[in-house]
């Protein structure tokens, strides 16, 4: 036989009662500013996810996005790709703020009761803004390394390519270790001897302080080198 009194019989199963009325009462927030910050919590989570692109948003219009990015950086290494997935990425978080914004200030026009969730998401553009910058800053300065090694290999091939036509001797850039085509060493060396032929033009008719008739007849083949332009 139960040794428990009737009243705390009575007093469990009241609180058993009002236990169950809690859990059905506590399925979600039910004031306005329960679900505002209900709701920002899920927008926290989709500036911070792994993936970029919400199930609410066009993934068409992130993949014309990001094709924006690589048509401008037109990365050339896996280095390079990775570092424009993520500026792409972070600037499409970054763009989405704005609408975050606007959602909160429609759920309740009052800023004031809105400075804890609108703070939030100035903390995310700022802390986005630095990500995006620092990427860019990276990947621009990979890709000029990049370029400037790539146009002084391509100036020594030049100038390899140049000394055996001097000698008359056949000579391709994978003889020397060099990835580039011929035609492409032949396109770079055409530029490099027309450029300077116009600095020296340049100098003549700029820099020098000789008068412009004096200047012509001071120089030599200048007439003929002018004209071939």
């Amino acid at each position: 036989m139960s040794t428990t009194p009737i009243t705390s019989r009575a007093a469990i199963n009241h609180a058993n009662g009002a236990n169950r009325r809690n859990a059905r009462h506590s399925t979600g927030p039910r004031t306005d500013s329960g679900k505002q910050r209900s709701s920002l919590n899920a927008l926290r989570h989709g500036l911070t996810a792994a993936s970029a692109v919400l199930p609410s948003e066009d993934q068409a219009a992130y993949d014309a996005h990001r094709r924006g990015f690589f048509d401008e950086y037109q990365p050339a290494t896996p280095t390079e790709t990775q570092l424009v997935i993520e500026v792409a990425d972070t600037a499409w978080r970054l763009n989405r703020i704005p609408s975050l914004e606007a959602a909160l200030l429609s759920q309740d026009p009052n800023p004031q009761t809105l400075i804890p969730q609108l703070a939030a998401l100035g903390l995310h553009s700022q802390r986005l803004s630095r990500q995006f910058q620092k990427a860019v800053d990276h990947l621009r300065e990979i890709q000029s390394e990049r370029r400037h090694d790539q146009e002084r290999e391509l100036r020594d091939a030049a100038a390899l390519l140049e000394l055996h036509k001097h000698k008359g001797v056949p000579w391709e850039p994978a003889d020397h270790g060099f990835v580039f085509s011929k035609c492409d060493v032949e396109r770079f060396a055409q530029r490099a001897m027309r450029l300077n032929e116009s600095r020296h033009i340049e100098h003549v008719r700029f820099h020098a302080c000789l008068p412009s008739r004096d200047r012509r007849e001071s120089v030599p083949g200048l007439d003929t080198v002018v004209s071939s332009f």
